[in-house]
């Protein structure tokens, strides 16, 4: 679990190409002491397991099914990636509750700058429209953020400088890639609700059909 809070611009060193897909080597001087082998890290917003720890770096191994559904697949030796690490008990809450499950890859449209602000715009496919309302949290590339502004299939969050400074975002630019996690809690109410509906259609049709008459 994360909370959509950057820790560490970490930097991209090696890309290898394996049968499980591909392995990361990530720079990360200042994490680099947190992090043990098996520790989930998430990586522009993917949670991704520590493999193998040195020096200031440590590998990370992303499955086939990972480089499909995120922007991982794209990256480059010397990429930055937004970096951080899960969730400890005793940890402020300062974004909101993130799974590093990427659901889907957003586009940016549009960036328009007002003063020192950035206002980003995002598409992303219309099925995950229901998740997202004007106001709310949205995870993007790892950050949590506030969605500003919302059409069908676009969204609009506003960075501030120091979100710029403390991110990769600065160096995104109009056609880029971005790895969107919706709130998990919409997910988790949708999942309720239907289960409940289907459960009591369930309920119904076997009460009909196996309806007992007494003479």
């Amino acid at each position: 679990m994360f909370t959509g809070l950057i820790q560490e611009v970490g930097i991209i060193e090696s890309i290898s190409t394996n049968t499980e897909g591909k392995e990361f080597v990530i720079k990360a001087p200042k994490l680099i002491k947190d992090i043990q082998i098996d520790d989930s890290v998430a990586t522009n917003g993917v949670c991704l397991t520590a493999t193998a720890i040195r020096g200031e770096t440590f590998r990370v191994q992303a499955i086939h099914m990972t480089l499909e559904k995120t922007s991982i697949d794209f990256l480059k030796s010397g990429d930055k990636v937004n970096l951080e690490l899960s969730l400890r008990a005793q940890d402020r809450l300062g974004g909101h509750m993130v799974q590093g499950h990427v659901n889907s890859l957003g586009k940016i449209k549009h960036i328009n700058t007002t003063g020192e602000n950035w206002e980003i715009q995002v598409s992303f496919a219309p099925e995950y429209r229901k998740y997202m309302i004007s106001e709310g949290s949205i995870c993007l590339d790892g950050v949590s953020l506030t969605i500003a502004r919302l059409g069908p299939d676009n969204l609009t969050v506003a960075i501030i400088p120091h979100t710029l400074e403390k991110t990769t975002f600065s160096t995104k630019k109009v056609g880029d890639h971005l790895n969107i996690e919706v709130d998990m809690v919409a997910k988790y109410i949708e999942n309720f609700l239907l289960f409940n509906k289907n459960t009591r259609k369930d309920e119904w049709a076997h009460n009909f059909f196996n309806v007992k008459y007494e003479d």
